[in-house]
């Protein structure tokens, strides 16, 4: 596994807000954009999601007023 595969798999938990979405990993901001493809999450169900890929957990933050 190359160093930037193994930087992305380590970062763990991300709370993301609606305008995020949808909500894909690796995000578009992410700096190892290219770990691994680009998979979209079904998260608005749950409020959490799970990639495959990588293993990190997002979480769908509370931002109705």
């Amino acid at each position: 596994m190359d160093k930037k595969a193994k930087d992305f798999n380590n970062i763990g938990q991300h709370v993301v807000s609606h305008a995020d979405l949808p909500l894909s990993c690796p995000m578009p901001k992410m700096a190892s954009w290219n770990a691994h493809p680009r998979v979209y999450l079904p998260i608005l169900e749950t409020g959490e999601a799970t990639c495959p890929y990588c293993g990190a957990l997002y979480r769908l933050e509370n931002s109705e007023s």
